[in-house]
């Protein structure tokens, strides 16, 4: 063991001893974020890994190979339409931070687009001192002359917002400035904004989001802006949307219960609110006159039922005063789910999954009826389909991809039916002799749980191939067959077996296929998770010694659990941005608000079945664990350090090997620019290689 690991160990071990007797938990001290004391730690634990890992020559190449991919110049550049203008945020070896540039769409349509640049972060950041990092754009849609732009310093979800004219390229003097904070902003007119922000200290949920909604004139303190609606701060917050439809501007609030339950409410033009009586589990849009439902659950209304994962629409109006009368424009089928849906000028655009595969079905509203259509895609693979201006035409990207072949932009013209290919992404790594293919694990409740497999055509069954699942199982997130430069190039190429698990809890199949993991049935999922793990070895494609995991945030979680519940089936885990320590995360940064996904610890019966689980209250002092590299960030301001912090110090308490790497930027998503990214890559896929295939 490294020297310096000893010394820590010995420390550890002191510490555990000392302040055991005082407290049950001893590493509470970890939870203070940029504290003297835990950055000392993190440093120390910073340079094991760094040691260790950064030593090994396949670090180097696999950080110089994704550097080389995150920096390439041949990458689609993801566009949104504003006006006359294709906007689109730009990072490379030049642009460290990043550049928000525009261009005509004709000029994106070429081989060689003209851009130009409308803000440079890396100057603001040089400017101010401040390491910003760009968090988006809000731009005001009436005429597409004034923006607010989204900045955090560091990466974290606390944001400014500042107002920026998108004639001049400057900031506005004097205009709509909000401070850092989780803050949410839109524009009703080019003078008026509608707010979810903390001028008061009261403005917060308990889950770090706003609670209030405030109208805000120009020219006037956002504390004496009006407010129209407010909710109980034990509720996740509240958030807002501005938009056009045919009445004029329409002002909406989503008043977020819980992660999955919502109340939605109009505003008025006297300002009084006026509810949209759906199911508080359901989904809204706005579509011409229609307000679309997508249900999360079974609707009942008079002797018909409409179930979960169905879409239907209504006349908005008529629904408003009373009227229950609906179109179904998706009824959903055993393994075709509808992932989610976007608004051309004329068309609803479905974006389904047909056993976990892209397909996309077009909308088109005639007179009271709906006229279907279905563009094609892969049998196996990826398609997603995003209006470009939902104002102003038919016209779709359409997107797709799959394990190995990368993704592909066109430009779909849903009047037409012309589809003009636009972009493809470059091939980042060498694909010959490579096969992609599904497969199916038997959970223990008998449940088949699908997962993908991209490997070499020839592999040899017997049990030694280096092999790594990622899953994630939370939220309706789906895991899609999609092309990856990073595990391409860091993974595949290499000769190891990549798994994408597609476990309940995700969105795979639709709502229903996440909430056979909520809360107490979360367990489904884990046990989901190690079929998967037993099918793959089963198989004869690797073995316990050579059988990797990987999962961030929720699946950071998931990994955790795996770690503590089923070491004898991994030999390395690969632990992101982690959710470990169940039973105080409701207590850490934004964790109140996933309560409806995981259950509240205040709660005796919750708590009960939360603990039978969490990770950092399960490590057994004699567990035979496999080595475990947690990765996670001083600036997560979402998902708190602490629990990657107190799950290593624990660990070290009890004697058991692992590697830690805390960036000091990154937020949520580990990493704040392209060297960081590919520093934190290069590290966990060194990481697996050196425990896997050694």
């Amino acid at each position: 063991m490294n020297p310096l690991r000893v010394t820590l160990l010995c420390l550890a071990l002191m510490t555990s001893s000392a302040l055991a007797g005082s407290e049950s938990d001893p590493f509470l001290w970890l939870e203070d974020v940029a504290g003297e004391k835990p950055l000392q730690w993190v440093e120390a634990r910073n340079q094991i890994a760094l040691a260790e890992l950064t030593s090994d020559p396949r670090y180097e190449e696999i950080r110089d190979d994704l550097l080389e991919i995150y920096n390439s110049r041949d990458r689609i550049p993801s566009v949104t339409r504003y006006g006359d203008h294709y906007y689109n945020f730009w990072q490379d070896d030049v642009h460290v931070r990043g550049i928000w540039r525009r261009c005509t769409p004709e000029s994106y349509a070429s081989s060689e687009p003209v851009w130009e640049t409308v803000f440079d972060v890396d100057a603001l950041a040089e400017a101010e001192g401040i390491s910003w990092v760009w968090q988006g754009a809000v731009v005001q849609d009436l005429d597409y002359s004034r923006a607010l732009l989204v900045l955090s310093e560091g990466g974290q979800d606390a944001s400014e917002y500042r107002e920026f004219d998108l004639h001049t390229l400057e900031f506005v003097e004097d205009g709509f400035q909000l401070p850092s904070g989780r803050n949410r902003a839109d524009w009703i007119d080019r003078d008026t904004l509608m707010v979810g922000a903390f001028p008061r200290d009261d403005d917060a949920t308990d889950s770090g989001y706003p609670r209030r909604t405030r109208i805000w004139q120009r020219g006037t303190p956002i504390e004496a802006a009006a407010i129209v609606h407010e909710i109980d701060a034990k509720k996740t917050g509240a958030f807002l949307s501005v938009s056009n439809n045919t009445s004029g501007r329409q002002r909406r609030i989503y008043e977020a219960i819980s992660s999955h339950e919502i109340n939605y409410w109009l505003i008025e033009d006297d300002l009084t609110l006026s509810k949209i009586e759906v199911p508080t589990r359901a989904d809204i849009a706005f579509f011409q006159d229609q307000l679309l439902i997508e249900l999360k659950s079974d609707w009942t209304i008079g002797d018909t039922t409409y179930p979960i994962g169905s879409l239907v629409s209504t006349h908005l109006a008529d629904f408003q005063a009373g009227k229950r009368e609906f179109k179904v424009l998706f009824d959903p089928e055993p393994r075709v789910s509808l992932e989610s849906f976007t608004l051309t000028r004329n068309y609803v655009v479905l974006n389904l999954l047909d056993n976990v595969n892209g397909r996309i079905r077009a909308l088109q509203r005639v007179v009271d009826d709906w006229k279907t259509s279905t563009l094609n895609t892969s049998a196996i693979g990826n398609a997603s389909a995003r209006a470009v201006a939902s104002d102003l035409n038919d016209e779709i990207f359409l997107t797709t991809s799959n394990f190995l072949e990368p993704s592909n932009l066109s430009l779909a013209d849903l009047t037409t039916g012309e589809i003009t290919k636009l972009k493809q992404t470059p091939t980042y790594f060498n694909k010959t002799g490579l096969a992609m293919t599904q497969h199916e694990a038997t959970a223990p409740d008998g449940t088949k749980i699908p997962y993908f497999q991209v490997s070499r055509a020839d592999l040899k069954l017997d049990g030694t191939n280096p092999t790594l699942v990622y899953g994630y199982g939370g939220f309706q997130v789906s895991m899609k067959p999609g092309y990856s430069g990073t595990w391409g190039r860091s993974w595949l190429e290499r000769g190891g077996v990549y798994i994408l698990a597609n476990i309940r809890g995700g969105g795979e199949f639709g709502p229903q296929w996440h909430q056979a993991a909520l809360k107490e049935k979360r367990q489904t999922s884990w046990d989901d998770f190690a079929a998967i793990g037993e099918d793959v070895i089963a198989r004869g494609v690797t073995s316990p010694q050579h059988l990797g995991i990987m999962g961030g945030s929720q699946g950071g979680l998931l990994v955790g659990v795996a770690y503590t519940q089923r070491p004898d089936l991994w030999g390395a885990v690969v632990c992101q941005v982690p959710l470990l320590d169940m039973l105080r995360y409701h207590k850490l940064l934004a964790g109140a608000s996933w309560t409806g996904e995981y259950g509240d610890p205040e709660i005796p019966a919750e708590r009960d079945f939360i603990a039978t689980y969490s990770p950092y209250q399960n490590l057994d002092e004699h567990g035979d664990y496999p080595r475990i590299l947690f990765v996670t960030s001083t600036h997560d301001d979402r998902v708190h350090p602490a629990h990657a912090r107190k799950m290593a110090a624990r660990l070290e308490s009890m004697g058991h090997d692992f590697l830690y790497w805390e960036n000091t930027e990154g937020g949520h998503g580990g990493a704040a620019n392209n060297a960081e990214r590919a520093q934190l890559w290069a590290l966990s896929f060194t990481f697996l290689w050196r425990e896997l295939a050694e």
